[in-house]
């Protein structure tokens, strides 16, 4: 079994139509089952970063590689180690949560009886089963959130991707799926996360890395990065780092 997760070495990645590179030789490495929180100010590069992890961009130079798997290789079996959650809600709104799954667990390579396992799985520990078959689109802004995460994991990677997963939800869904995701990562599940919920994080990520114009500019313990640097917390620490000057267009 790989020890790395996540292994990126020497990546270079410029957008089209701009001369200077977002990324240059940037090396990255996240270890099997941490809970891995990737941070930086508006601008800095860390969603960039995660689509770049993802495969949903391509890059120029360097390789990114998931639990030994070299992702630039296109192979559709990288596309079963990992499970993303956007930021932005992806699934079907007109359809039902029972529906949605089905669609997406297919797409995931899994088969009818186990979509029904996990589907049933998913939407009793979720809070869903009453409302399996309603459309989506009549959901509450938290409970699309619940099926957003549901369609990220029907497939139980090893490795999930979160861009910002409890963005707009109250106190009770975003108390609920963290500890959804901590359950996760005791059963194997390595977590890379990206909020500006500092809070959040905290309670969440026990290793961080903070990037900042393209570069990773820290990466270590969490605990041991407060002790070192004479932080309480985690927004402190962000602050320290990256400073309090004000940061446009978040990529």
């Amino acid at each position: 079994m790989n020890s790395l997760a996540v292994d990126i070495k020497n990546l270079c990645f410029t957008y089209p139509g701009q001369s200077a590179m977002l990324f240059s030789d940037l090396n990255l490495t996240v270890g099997a089952g941490e809970r891995f929180g990737l941070f930086g100010p508006n601008g800095a590069g860390k969603t960039t970063l995660m689509n770049l992890m993802t495969g949903l961009l391509s890059f120029e130079q360097g390789s990114i590689r998931l639990s030994g798997n070299e992702i630039k290789k296109k192979d559709k079996s990288i596309n079963k180690l990992f499970g993303f959650i956007p930021q932005d809600l992806s699934f079907y709104q007109e359809l039902t949560p029972v529906e949605n799954l089905a669609f997406f667990g297919a797409w995931s390579g899994l088969n009818s009886r186990e979509i029904k396992q996990r589907t049933d799985e998913l939407l009793d520990v979720l809070g869903l089963a009453d409302v399996r078959n309603k459309p989506v689109e009549k959901f509450s802004g938290g409970m699309k959130r619940r099926i957003n995460l549901a369609i990220g994991v029907i497939h139980q990677p090893k490795i999930l991707f979160l861009d910002e997963p409890t963005v707009g939800v109250d106190v009770q869904t975003r108390y609920a799926i963290i500890n959804y995701l901590k359950e996760l990562n005791k059963k194997g599940t390595t977590l890379i996360y990206t909020s500006h919920q500092l809070s959040e994080a905290e309670d969440l990520c026990n290793t961080i890395a903070l990037i900042d114009e393209g570069k990773i500019i820290v990466h270590n313990d969490l605990n041991t990065l407060l002790a070192e640097h004479g932080q309480n917390g985690l927004e402190g620490l962000f602050l320290n780092f990256t400073g309090k000057k004000y940061r446009n267009a978040d990529v």
